[in-house]
């Protein structure tokens, strides 16, 4: 199962402006953010991300609410972020 999982924007790569760390749930990985490219993007701003790209930007509150309830579903969620965790984009 693939989740859009909610991450907040920390930094952006100075050399690479189409890459963002963000933070989900504690792990901290760089995503691609060029799909947002007309979307004026900030550290901490909220992002939806699926399979190394951001999809979305979204707000805090719907942020919390997507957490919320990918954290509920338990297994599938812990899979998710332990696959963002073993990920790298360079």
């Amino acid at each position: 199962m693939c989740l859009g999982i909610p991450g907040e924007v920390i930094e952006f790569l100075p050399d690479q402006p189409d890459l963002a760390r963000v933070n989900v749930s504690g792990v901290r990985r760089v995503i691609n953010v060029g799909l947002l490219a007309g979307e004026p993007l900030a550290p901490g701003d909220w992002v939806l991300i699926h399979v190394g790209f951001a999809l979305s930007k979204i707000d805090e509150a719907e942020a919390a609410a997507a957490l919320e309830f990918l954290e509920g579903i338990g297994q599938a969620y812990e899979d998710e972020l332990a696959a963002l965790a073993e990920s790298r984009i360079e």
